[in-house]
């Protein structure tokens, strides 16, 4: 099973986007899956205001876990990652067209599924679609 396979198995069984992209990172990020969950856990549904989607929240924290922070250059590590992390919503916002859940759920539309994650999958429920979406760019980011 590939990761974006493994993310949606986890959405399925009620796990929220952001839990759901953190562990199927699990191998990459050194973190198991029960503190994937427990980590992310609070950042479903925008951490609960309806603000940044969660799988997107999820995906910066891998790309978080998996840039290393160099201790000799606090600010350069922190550029780094933040730079990611603009790359990552840069790209999802590309597809979608927002970045905040509440906008995300209230712009359904069928074009979301003409994403390659939710075509190879054959997604239909809207926020499948974005946590797939959300590991299909993070591994395309660090195939980079």
């Amino acid at each position: 099973m590939d990761r974006m396979e493994q993310a949606n198995a986890y959405h399925e069984k009620g796990f929220n986007c952001c839990q759901s992209v953190v562990a199927a990172f699990s191998d990459l990020t050194g973190l198991n899956e029960q503190e994937s969950f427990n980590i992310a856990g609070g950042f479903g549904s925008g951490a609960g205001t309806g603000e940044l989607c969660g799988a997107i929240s999820g995906a910066v924290m891998v790309l978080g876990m998996v840039t290393p922070v160099d201790p000799e250059d606090p600010v350069g590590s922190k550029r780094r990652t933040v730079a990611k992390a603009k790359e990552l919503q840069k790209r999802f916002s590309e597809r979608f067209g927002a970045l905040r859940c509440r906008e995300l759920l209230q712009n359904r539309s069928p074009a979301e599924a003409e994403t390659s994650a939710a075509r190879r999958l054959g997604l239909t429920n809207h926020c499948s679609i974005m946590v797939a979406t959300a590991v299909e760019i993070v591994e395309e980011m660090l195939a980079e």
